[in-house]
Order: C-alpha cells, then structure tokens, then sequence
C-alpha cells in the first residue's frame, strides 16, 4: 500500500518538475501615442475606463492596460502631436492578436479611436526584457 502511495506521489513530483522547467514567454507590451482631441478628450477617457478596459480585462491573456496623458518631454522631444500613450500588456503576442481580431475589439477601440484628431498614430510592441 505504501509502495503505491510513494509511486503517485514520485510521478506527481515529476510531473510538477517538468511544468516548472519549461520557458515561460515572456509578455509584451504595445504603446500607442495618440494624438487625442481636446475637445474630446473626457469623452475618450470615459470611453477607455467604462467601455474598453473592462472588454480587455475579459480577454484570455491580457495582463493590464492604462492610458497615460503626457505632461512634458523632459528629454529629447515628444512624439509630433500626441498628448496620450496607450500601453497595453498581454501574455503573448498571439493573444494580443486574437484580441485585436476579435468582434468585441472592433465594437470597442472605434469608442476611443473617434475622440482622436488623428488615426495615423505610432504603434510600437516590446518584448518585456
């Protein structure tokens, strides 16, 4: 009876060690300057907090998501026109793909992406080092 016992538990400790000694992906992060309508500007952040971050908070594989307004270039000088950066984190850029290929996404970024002066924005994806 022990000897079963020890055996489910030797395959079980094995199985654990094989899990852990795989490479986890790294995340990625996408950053979007934007070029936001002052005009519009509480619009689109009402739209981002009520709207889209809580249809990406659902996704499989999204890690966070913020909307950052520019205060001031304190070196070098900003990206021509743009006053908000996006920054979205996901598990892997698959994911992140689905997401954007997913009806939700196409209901949803058009609510922020109509507040913008511009949709001719810079869209950078990091690797998280």
């Amino acid at each position: 009876m022990k000897r079963r016992t020890y055996l489910k538990a030797f395959v079980a400790g094995a199985c654990a060690a094989a899990v852990q000694a795989q490479p986890k992906a790294r995340p990625i992060q996408l950053h979007v300057d934007l070029s936001v309508d002052p005009a519009k500007e509480k619009e689109m952040l009402h739209n981002f907090h009520t709207i889209f971050r809580p249809a990406a908070a659902k996704q499989p594989g999204y890690i966070d998501v913020k909307m950052l307004k520019l205060r001031s270039a304190l070196q070098g000088s900003a990206p021509a026109g743009a006053n908000y950066r996006f920054v979205l984190t996901y598990q892997s850029e698959e994911l992140r793909q689905k997401w954007v290929a997913s009806d939700t996404h196409k209901k949803v970024w058009p609510t922020v992406e109509k507040t913008l002066t511009s949709t001719n924005y810079t869209v950078l994806l990091y690797d998280l080092a």
